[in-house]
């Protein structure tokens, strides 16, 4: 492109922005200070919401987290009773329980003691 081609260029680019202000100033005239205001302080409401908002998730994911890892003890703390308290059980079951050689020994001997 040629300097003219592209000053042409610019110089389009510039009436249109200026077009575009002045439609846009005919159309929301002496208001367009007080939108831009609101606009700005909906913006700042917006991001200190959402600040706000980032600080209470991350609360809630400690708290939730803390809780996990109290219930995740306190299963575990039943858990090692319950298997105390089943090995416990099983011992006994063992301390009753009397294997068959045993038995078949202790009823030969009664058996002998009788016919004696």
């Amino acid at each position: 492109m040629s300097k003219t081609t592209q000053e042409n260029n610019i110089e389009q680019q510039v009436d249109s922005v200026s077009k575009i202000e002045t439609i846009k100033n005919l159309i929301f005239g002496e208001n367009i200070q007080q939108y831009n205001s609101e606009f700005e302080s909906l913006k700042k409401d917006i991001l200190q919401r959402r600040a706000e908002l980032k600080e209470l998730i991350e609360e809630t994911n400690l708290e939730v987290n803390t809780l996990i890892d109290n219930l995740s003890t306190d299963l575990n703390i039943r858990i090692t009773e319950l298997e105390g308290a089943l090995s416990d059980k099983a011992a006994n079951l063992d301390a009753k329980k009397v294997d068959k050689e045993t038995l078949g020994a202790l009823l030969v001997k009664i058996g002998n003691q009788i016919s004696e």
